[in-house]
């Protein structure tokens, strides 16, 4: 009867101790994720003019985080050199800067901003400055003066 208990806590323990961790590791911010379908980053940068104003979901490899206050994070889309960026209010969620490289599943409102040349050579340097860099000047020639992001409102790091 010992041996039976034995053989059983051999095989189950492990197995628990698994899952365990795994759940360990996963991190829930804000509202987390509730939404079932996943737009494809690649879809996103093709027709953004059709999620503008909609609750979306994506997914996708952590590429950066905010290094001051961890107000965003970006997330590496299905193709090369596309992300698009998870922002929220600061305070409202806190992405650590070690998610960077890890799997992350966000949800929020896909958003288009309008700015000035002005605005944008302004927004190019505050984005520079939490880096703890210059801006490059032959970069801020061409600076888009259309942002995509999603305002989130939940995440789930990986």
């Amino acid at each position: 009867m010992h041996r039976i208990n034995a053989a059983v806590i051999t095989c189950v323990l492990p197995a628990m101790l698994s899952v365990s961790t795994a759940a360990a590791e996963e991190k829930i911010y804000g509202k987390g994720v509730t939404a079932s379908d996943v737009v494809a980053i690649s879809e996103l940068m093709a027709s953004p003019g059709a999620y503008v104003g909609k609750t979306i979901r994506v997914e996708g490899l952590v590429t950066d985080v905010c290094p001051k206050r961890g107000c965003w994070m970006d997330l590496a889309g299905d193709k090369d050199l596309q992300t698009v960026r998870i922002k929220v209010d600061d305070g409202e969620m806190v992405f650590p800067l070690d998610a960077k490289g890890k799997k992350a599943v966000a949800e929020g409102v896909f958003t288009k901003i309008e700015l000035t040349k002005d605005q944008a050579l302004e927004h190019a340097k505050h984005l520079a400055e939490e880096k703890g860099e210059k801006l490059d000047p032959e970069k801020s020639k061409d600076l888009s003066t259309v942002i995509y992001q999603i305002k989130g409102v939940g995440a789930v790091i990986r």
